[in-house]
């Protein structure tokens, strides 16, 4: 079958082919999947997307016009697109909801351990002959209190991490999992019970609307002072002008993203021809204590084959007549776990 490809990166397109076996015909879309880029999937019974491809209703309704029958979501998160325009439309859609945990869990351990030991600062004056330490100094993880909000997948794989690391683990989530406990003593709590005892919060919630700016001023305000907040999550559960002001004001002691909420059309592409006119991103990257990553946590040859696998066995198994376990059929909920 023949699939265009949208958002169709290099460093993915090997283990995409690889996952194909001649069995399905690729075309690969540099853009983005919009209204102006729709087109070319015609001719293509399916289309593969990624996290900043627009699949909202307009979008799918030219798709559905072209005689496209199959979206193959390429990430876990499927915020980008309408389902029950999807569903109207009798296009099929499914995500990659286990693509590796461990990969976007380590990621958020390591923006932790390179905030907290000053790393990128280091790595900077030692290239500089700098070899003073007055400004590098860190705490231990072992003993603090992390709290994890959004304890699907990825934020029980991070509790079996900061287990290793002997933290006290604190859980926000609308359906706690009883088994974290069992494994990890993860306790769940209240958010607002969970921020005002972290020494470390790390994010792991999908984007409906009741999360979008979950973390805005006034639950900022609610964090212990000095909090570390990690993001490898959505970037839309942060509002980042709020966490700006925090940082200023010493209630944000340490910030890590790996996600951005307005990093669509900015992250994945370079511009360092041409420096985006983002003030907010500027004034993120201007500070020490601040750690921005361009949406990598994914980005392991483990994760990308499962996701190029599942995508494709997922399209056979539709073509095949067969039940599809992570076909998406009705809108994300309004809570906080994350799919799967």
């Amino acid at each position: 079958m023949h699939i265009t490809v949208f958002s169709a990166h290099p460093f993915e397109q090997p283990f995409l082919r690889a996952a194909a076996q001649n069995r399905h015909e690729l075309l690969f879309v540099d853009e983005a999947l919009s209204l102006a880029t729709a087109d070319r999937a015609a001719g293509s019974p399916a289309v593969a997307i990624f996290v900043g491809d627009d699949a909202s209703a307009p979008v799918l309704e030219r798709l559905a016009a072209l005689g496209v029958r199959y979206l193959l979501v390429r990430a876990a998160g499927y915020d980008q697109v309408d389902l029950p325009a999807a569903q109207r439309l009798g296009l099929r859609v499914a995500n990659v909801p286990h693509y590796s945990p461990f990969a976007i869990a380590e990621h958020a351990l390591a923006l932790m351990l390179a905030l907290n030991r000053h790393l990128h600062q280091a790595d900077a004056q030692v290239r500089h002959a700098d070899f003073r330490l007055d400004a590098l100094v860190g705490f231990d993880l072992h003993g603090k209190t992390v709290g994890i909000v959004g304890c699907g997948t990825i934020g029980g794989t991070l509790a079996g991490l900061l287990h290793g690391f002997g933290c006290r683990l604190l859980g926000a989530d609308v359906q706690p999992d009883p088994t974290l406990t069992q494994r990890f003593g993860l306790e769940f709590v209240p958010l607002d019970t969970l921020c005002a005892q972290a020494d470390v919060i790390s994010l792991h919630a999908p984007l409906t609307p009741a999360t979008h700016h979950l973390f805005n001023a006034g639950q900022l305000a609610k964090t212990k002072r000095g909090v570390m907040l990690i993001n490898t999550g959505r970037g839309g559960l942060l509002d980042t002008q709020a966490a700006l002001a925090a940082l200023d004001s010493g209630q944000l002691g340490y910030l890590g993203l790996d996600v951005y909420e307005h990093e669509k059309g900015l992250f994945f592409h370079d511009h360092s021809q041409v420096l985006p006119a983002d003030t907010l991103l500027a004034q993120l990257l201007a500070r020490p204590n601040v750690l921005v990553t361009g949406h990598q946590g994914f980005l392991t040859r483990e994760a990308l084959t499962n996701i190029a696998t599942t995508a494709l066995e997922t399209l056979d198994q539709w073509l095949a007549g067969q039940a599809v376990p992570n076909e998406l059929t009705a809108a994300p909920g309004a809570g906080i776990r994350i799919p799967g």
